[in-house]
């Protein structure tokens, strides 16, 4: 019975009981400071992979490739060096399956016309600031600007905005790995005027 009440009142193991009913919340706290810090990471990397996307976009080959060599003064009815409305060129958007004019409008040239290889180029530069960027998380518009004039000699009767889209990113927590939990990174967009709309690199 003495021994007994000996046990009972000993209380050495106090530390070791308080520290197990401690630990799980310090590791839940630390980890949590762990996600923090790679998720702002994550999020760093898609916007400077969306930034070095447009420059890439703007200063290599247009993904829209008929458009390149489209003269809006011979074919489009547009007088030599006028600008070209937003009727004539209401935009383009592509993806990994190809383009379309957008607004189900006339772009006049053959808007379906795809360059894949400059869209798979353009995939593997922004993968090299984020490398789990596929094909299926770019998109790219080029809108309507005012800039340009028909029949220009010396390139596209167009320069638009070429907007590249970063979108379906997913970031997966370190608490959530052992379950197959992630959670949604926001959409990314970054804009820039076209430039020449020729070549295969971008610095």
């Amino acid at each position: 019975m003495k021994l007994l009440r000996s046990f009972l009142a000993d209380e050495q193991g106090g530390p070791a009981a308080e520290f197990a009913l401690v630990l799980p919340l310090a590791l839940l706290f630390l980890f949590g400071i762990i996600d923090v810090g790679r998720f702002m990471w994550d999020v760093n990397q898609s916007e400077k992979a969306t930034q070095t996307g447009a420059r890439w976009a703007v200063t290599t080959d247009i993904l829209a490739s008929d458009l390149i060599d489209y003269s809006f003064a011979v074919d489009g009815g547009i007088p030599q060096g006028e600008p070209v409305d937003a009727d004539a060129f209401p935009g383009v958007r592509c993806n990994s399956d190809g383009c379309e004019c957008l607004d189900g409008g006339s772009c006049g040239f053959d808007a379906t016309a795809f360059d894949g290889d400059a869209f798979a180029d353009l995939v593997t530069r922004m993968a090299q600031i984020k490398p789990d960027i596929s094909a299926d998380n770019v998109l790219v518009n080029y809108a309507w600007s005012g800039l340009g004039y028909a029949g220009d000699p010396n390139g596209p009767d167009v320069a638009p905005i070429v907007t590249i889209s970063l979108q379906n990113m997913t970031f997966t927590p370190l608490l959530l790995q052992l379950f197959g939990g992630e959670v949604d990174l926001p959409d990314y967009s970054y804009s820039l005027t076209m430039e020449d709309g020729y070549g295969s690199y971008a610095n």
